[in-house]
């Protein structure tokens, strides 16, 4: 008989058993995915989803809706379980069709895919770590445009994290910069089951997680119970009224709860539990074994009530915002403007011109000057670096800093947490209404590898400044010095990785950073002071650098060059005093600025081969690996660069070993001619 609300199933357990077989029934249909955690936390999910979480069903993309992340992304059958019986536009189907070739439930959430889902998770701690941007953007947001009299930023963040997600070091720096901050509209709900993938957490996780967090500065409670939806949701609300904390909750869960022979076991992790105990736990539920997706009538038309009480939170906010437009009109003006994405018109109106008078001057000085020439008029441009903003100069004057005393502030001191920086930039750029930018040493850039690529997968604008990019940086060495770094970043699909030559190309790079609405961009800057490219000698500057390359300096006399010098960054001006001396050699060189592959290779085949002439051969320069030019122009290749790490002495010596020297150039190139 199918359990109902009138039998001695209660409504409540009624709905928790169908989010647990739903999941179960999605899972076991794919022939692949995670059953273990939606039976466990079913719970806990219900009881946050049905008495507290504010969204709207019917407009996922509400500016003040509540954000819930499934850091444990593996058991994401929940969330889309979740998803369907609220309403959301996610069909039945669509279940039926888990883990399948253009489904909008793939097997683990992603952003823009389902509607619904706020982050993609799936790679543990990058959910959690999101999440504290999240708290970020709304803190900030609040202070900036709520009056005492008019409130219309006011939601908070939820997690469900799992253990694999608190033993990632990433969510112990976030933790940590969290509590620092005093993030009190941060919940995470943290399904303590005691398993991973190879067993009992006891054969490798062992310290007091709750500890660890209370030291941190949060807010740490315990739920002895993870089935006891009235302790689950006392625990919630205790932490909702925590103001000046965020707070962990600790609930003891069961992973593949009510299976009979899976329960608190490793194999209830990762695959389906098959076909014979699927029909022993829907028994143990009281569960009917056919059909398979069943959504008793009771249980959907009490999850349905979410899109009812969303449209009344929705429409009551938008009385409010219309109450805030007539007594704040320019705040407001500028609120909806912020949460579109669209730029101020006169957004870049001071950004610099420099000159050959202006004297040589470093790339990351140049981005600086940028950074705050910008900032004034691009009031949601937020961010900092992991604790280098003086060698970054990334520092945004009067814009204020980010504490806990002090939302308003624009500047954010990230720590030496470089891996949480990018996956709370990430956080950021997924609440909207900010454009959010983190910087560190380009050699550095490794350490955020995972959520930069994150950032690329959802079309996050988020913008990376990388310094001190090539061994030209000296003395520091190699462990400072980055070589395989511009290859690394530059194969990374859907991210643009772009390296001036100058000052004037640094400018026309900020443009193309904050200009870009899908998908990251890494701007990477000298420590080295480089000569000026001034725009009256070099008038297409600025449009090439938004075409990602450009001929810069054109060979002397009529027809096709002998020969093409293709710079990136610093090593722009080796190839422009290396065209002269080819020049006398009796070699007609063209240069070639290419500041952006991805962006160059965007460009009609027409422009592309204007500029870099099939059959015409091609010295490529510049100081990091060697690998990609050859693959990326053609077989006519060939490379000043470098196979090696690097070495500790003065900059200029440096490039000198190495072959970053006219002399070497010009030989090469003979060579490549020959």
């Amino acid at each position: 008989m199918t359990p109902s609300a009138t039998s001695s199933v209660s409504l409540d357990e009624l709905c928790v058993n169908t989010l647990r077989l739903l999941s179960v029934d999605m899972v076991q249909k794919a022939g692949s995915g995670h059953p273990g955690l939606p039976l466990g936390s079913a719970a806990m999910a219900y009881a946050l989803w049905d008495r507290f979480l504010r969204v709207n069903p019917a407009d996922p993309n509400w500016a003040d809706r509540d954000r819930f992340v499934l850091s444990a992304g593996h058991g994401c059958a929940l969330l889309y379980s979740l998803l369907h019986v609220t309403g959301y536009d996610l069909s039945l189907d669509e279940l039926k069709q888990f883990r399948q070739w253009e489904s909008q439930t793939p097997g683990h959430p992603e952003f823009g895919m389902t509607p619904g889902v706020e982050a993609t998770t799936g790679p543990l701690g990058q959910g959690f770590a999101s999440a504290v941007g999240m708290a970020i953007a709304e803190t900030h947001l609040a202070a900036r445009f709520n009056q005492p009299d008019h409130t219309v930023v006011d939601h908070f963040t939820y997690v469900l994290a799992s253990d694999g997600d608190l033993m990632e070091g990433i969510a112990s720096e976030a933790g940590s910069l969290a509590g620092h901050l005093g993030l009190g509209k941060l919940v995470v709900l943290y399904a303590d089951n005691h398993i991973t993938i190879e067993g009992n957490t006891d054969i490798a996780f062992t310290e007091d997680r709750c500890g660890r967090f209370a030291s941190f500065g949060w807010h740490v409670q315990h739920v002895a119970d993870g089935n006891d939806l009235e302790a689950v949701t006392a625990a919630i609300q205790a932490a909702r009224e925590q103001t000046d904390q965020p707070s962990l909750i600790a609930v003891r869960t069961h992973i593949g709860y009510g299976s009979p022979h899976k329960q608190d076991s490793a194999s209830a992790h990762g695959e389906p539990l098959g076909v014979d105990e699927v029909l022993l736990t829907k028994e143990r539920l009281g569960w009917p074994a056919e059909p398979a997706f069943h959504i008793p009538p009771e249980a959907l038309d009490h999850f349905r009530q979410t899109g009812t009480r969303g449209k009344e939170w929705q429409n009551a906010w938008e009385e409010k915002l219309e109450a805030y437009g007539k007594a704040h009109p320019d705040l407001a003006a500028e609120f909806k403007r912020i949460m579109s994405g669209t730029l101020p018109a006169d957004w870049d109106a001071s950004l610099p011109t420099f000159t050959a008078e202006s004297g040589a001057l470093a790339t990351r000085a140049a981005s600086g000057k940028c950074i705050n020439a910008i900032a004034p008029r691009l009031p949601e441009l937020m961010g900092g670096s992991a604790d280098l903003a003086p060698s970054t100069q990334t520092f945004m004057e009067g814009a204020g800093t980010f504490q806990s005393n002090e939302r308003a502030g624009r500047n954010m001191h990230f720590g030496i947490r470089e891996h949480s920086m990018g996956a709370i930039l990430n956080g950021m750029a997924y609440h909207q209404g900010l454009i959010p930018y983190g910087a560190t040493f380009l050699v550095f850039s490794d350490y955020m590898r995972p959520p930069m690529r994150l950032a690329a997968i959802n079309d996050l604008p988020v913008i990376y400044v990388f310094t001190h990019d090539s061994i030209g940086m000296g003395e520091d060495g190699p462990t400072h010095q980055p070589i395989e770094q511009l290859l690394c970043l530059r194969s990374v699909p859907n991210l643009f990785v772009v390296r001036p030559a100058d000052a004037n190309e640094t400018v026309a790079a900020w443009r193309v950073a904050v200009e870009r609405q899908n998908g990251p961009v890494a701007l990477i800057l000298t420590r080295q002071k480089l000569p000026i490219l001034d725009l009256e000698h070099y008038p297409g500057l600025m449009s090439g650098v938004s075409q990602g390359g450009y001929v810069l300096s054109e060979a002397d006399g009529d027809g096709v060059p002998d020969l093409i010098l293709v710079g990136t960054g610093s090593e722009v001006h080796l190839a422009l005093e290396s065209q002269k001396q080819l020049a006398a050699e009796g070699v007609r060189a063209r240069v070639v600025s290419l500041p952006c592959w991805e962006l160059f290779a965007t460009q009609s085949k027409e422009y592309r081969e204007q500029v870099v002439m099939p059959g015409v051969p091609l010295l490529a320069i510049e100081a990091g690996s060697t690998l990609g030019w050859e693959t990326y122009f053609g077989s006519q290749t060939a490379t000043v660069g470098i196979t090696s790490f690097g070495a500790s002495a003065p900059g200029e010596t440096v490039m000198r070993e190495y072959g970053f020297t006219v002399e070497n150039v010009c030989k090469r190139a003979q060579a490549l001619l020959q």
